[in-house]
């Protein structure tokens, strides 16, 4: 990797930058430092860091992934799951698409400049997928599979991704895939690229297109893919499908499918990390007396001691009884808060029974002392 450096940084846009706005200061940028152009120290070091920052930033993928994990979503398998190489970055490619092919053949510059032929028979990576997929609480604890349509571009199977038959090197372009062209102004002569626009930088021709393809070599299909969501998957986990996402080009391989995941709220369980807390409603006669009490857990029903005299809004631990995370080897704890119920309708026998428990002075408490000397 070229550079540790802030990408949003290097570009001089905030992290709420739009396409639009990270696309124009790339340009502005690209120009200042472009090589052919800029000739002080350390301009083409620059050229290649705001390339690199551009590649990440204006792919959705890319972006989201850097978001998440920062640089080291981009080094290697253990990286945050991105599985994105720098080294696949071409400069050629980049100016091409946001210039228009048209900037200046910088093939001089030694470590970044390619010709377009190369760029464009060169095997590169197919397309990386990001989807969204919503689980409910239980799929999410306990693990599921579940069925996924997708549509991604694949060889195409008629001329087995050639474009055609009858392949023969473009007679405009000599295979180069551009054609160079040289204009006179005031600095000199001025030579430009362009692609060609015969084979459109493919640098080759066929005597028959696929007319299943029209010659592109890829078709889109649509397809149901079944996944293996892992037990403890979170709101904002990635699972990563690798070689599930667009064909690669002249050899390349796959691009990768990542699923971002969205979980449901339970009905009764609430989680926090790999723990689960649940509030359990109780009468003041058990909180008073004590008791035990039927909750539900994520393994089945099962008994918690009230103790006499519990006070409202008492956190009861259960050790293990949590969610055991992708990350984790043990699972986490449960969590039962105590809700004791004050009633707001009593039948007679009951508002008797309470006003004999009333006259029988309850406040002998420390609590109800410390308050009564406060009123002196």
């Amino acid at each position: 990797m070229a550079s540790k450096k802030d990408y949003y940084e290097v570009l001089g846009v905030s992290k709420n930058a739009t396409d639009e706005e990270i696309k124009r200061a790339f340009r502005v940028l690209a120009k200042k430092y472009h090589p052919d152009v800029n000739k002080e120290p350390g301009a083409a070091e620059k050229f290649k860091e705001i390339g690199e920052a551009y590649q990440v930033l204006s792919d959705k993928t890319k972006r989201s992934q850097y978001d998440q994990y920062g640089h080291a979503a981009f080094e290697g398998a253990n990286g945050g799951g991105a599985g994105f190489d720098m080294g696949d970055i071409d400069l050629d490619d980049i100016i091409s698409n946001i210039f228009g092919g048209g900037f200046h053949d910088f093939s001089s510059f030694g470590g970044f400049g390619r010709s377009s032929s190369r760029s464009q028979n060169r095997a590169r990576r197919g397309e990386d997928l990001l989807m969204k997929m919503r689980l409910t609480f239980d799929e999410a604890v306990n693990g599921c599979k579940k069925d996924i349509r997708v549509t991604v571009t694949e060889n195409c199977s008629k001329c087995h991704g050639k474009g055609g038959t009858g392949e023969r090197t473009c007679p405009t372009c000599g295979g180069r895939g551009i054609i160079r062209e040289e204009a006179r102004s005031i600095f000199g002569i001025i030579q430009t690229q362009k692609t060609c626009p015969e084979c459109e930088g493919a640098g080759k021709i066929y005597e028959e297109y696929c007319s299943e393809c029209h010659g592109t070599g890829q078709i889109k299909e649509n397809k149901t893919l079944t996944i293996t969501v892992p037990a403890g998957i979170d709101t904002g986990n990635q699972l990563r499908l690798s070689g599930k996402g667009g064909a690669g080009v002249n050899g390349g391989p796959n691009g990768d499918i990542y699923l971002e995941f969205e979980v449901a709220e339970h009905k009764y369980f609430e989680r926090q990390d790999d723990d689960i807390y649940l509030e359990v409603p109780i009468t003041i006669t058990d909180a008073i007396l004590g008791c035990k009490k039927e909750i539900p857990t994520l393994t089945g029903n099962g008994y918690i001691e009230i103790k006499p005299g519990t006070q409202n809004y008492t956190k009861l631990k259960l050790k293990g009884k949590g969610i055991k995370g992708l990350n984790s080897k043990v699972p986490g704890d449960m969590y039962v808060v105590v809700n004791v119920i004050i009633p707001t309708k009593l039948s007679k026998t009951q508002r008797e029974l309470l006003e004999e428990l009333r006259n029988t002075d309850l406040e002998n408490e420390p609590e109800f002392k410390d308050f009564k000397r406060s009123l002196r």
